[in-house]
């Protein structure tokens, strides 16, 4: 059985369980896995020694907010200066 889910690394989150998520992409419900275990060994009532094997493949990964550059009004300052000297200098 493949599932997909997203994974989320956030090592400086607020709260411990928010650090590491891991999420369905279409609905964003984190996964039961204890529930997907039960459907793979069927619906037989009793207690069962499973072995479970994970294989992870990154499939894309997306920057981190924390280090995306971020625009600071200081930034878009100096570009505003910068682009109207630039035309003073053409226009002169």
């Amino acid at each position: 059985m493949t599932k997909h889910y997203i994974l989320s690394v956030d090592p400086t989150a607020k709260y411990d369980w928010d650090r590491c998520t891991l999420r369905d992409p279409i609905t964003a419900n984190r996964p039961d896995l204890a529930e997907l275990i039960a459907e793979a060994v069927g619906e037989a009532a009793g207690s069962y020694l499973v072995s479970v094997n994970i294989e992870v493949q990154v499939l894309e990964q997306t920057a981190p907010n924390a280090q995306a550059k971020r625009l600071l009004p200081s930034d878009l300052d100096a570009a505003v200066r910068s682009q109207r000297v630039q035309l003073e200098e053409l226009a002169a």
